[in-house]
């Protein structure tokens, strides 16, 4: 599927194919949370990375979050890429060098309406912010830090691929 994205200014307009479109996964981490995530939580999803094209890259900043693990003496900076609107602040994409084939989308920086979950799944709930409800369905599976199943084996295993 054929996703378009933009920032809330205008300045970033982006599109990429995604095989793993459906906005199914809340990660209530507090860098997701604090960067993006209104809610408690935010939304990402899986896309080609060979197939993104983008318009107003020049407005593009690039964040590196730090990440300090318990018994950690400091924080380390993070690989992944979060990409943002310099303009406006949008989040519009985070990147990993370390699975360079892929892109993750914000579902909510998508233009494009996506099709519904059938089930969600939360996860890094053991960071969850205390004020957020997780409002879970019966169907809905939670993780305190992150599921085993990936998010193309999440839509390969519920036949929403192709």
């Amino acid at each position: 599927m054929q996703l378009e994205g933009s920032c809330q200014c205008g300045a970033v307009k982006f599109r990429v194919e995604s095989p793993h479109p459906y906005p199914y996964q809340r990660c209530y981490c507090s860098i997701c949370r604090k960067t993006q995530g209104g809610g408690g939580y935010a939304i990402n999803l899986g896309a080609d990375n060979a197939s993104l094209h983008v318009t107003g890259r020049q407005h593009i900043t690039v964040y590196h979050a730090r990440l300090k693990d318990p018994g950690d003496a400091r924080a380390h900076r993070s690989p992944a890429e979060r990409h943002f609107c310099g303009t406006c602040g949008s989040a519009l994409w985070l990147y990993d060098a370390r699975w360079p084939e892929l892109i993750h989308p914000f579902a909510s920086a998508i233009d494009t309406p996506l099709p519904e979950p059938p089930e969600t799944t939360h996860i890094m709930l053991e960071f969850r912010a205390p004020w957020v409800a997780v409002e879970a369905g019966p169907r809905d599976r939670r993780h305190d830090r992150y599921p085993e199943e990936s998010i193309a084996e999440w839509h390969e295993r519920l036949g929403l691929t192709g």
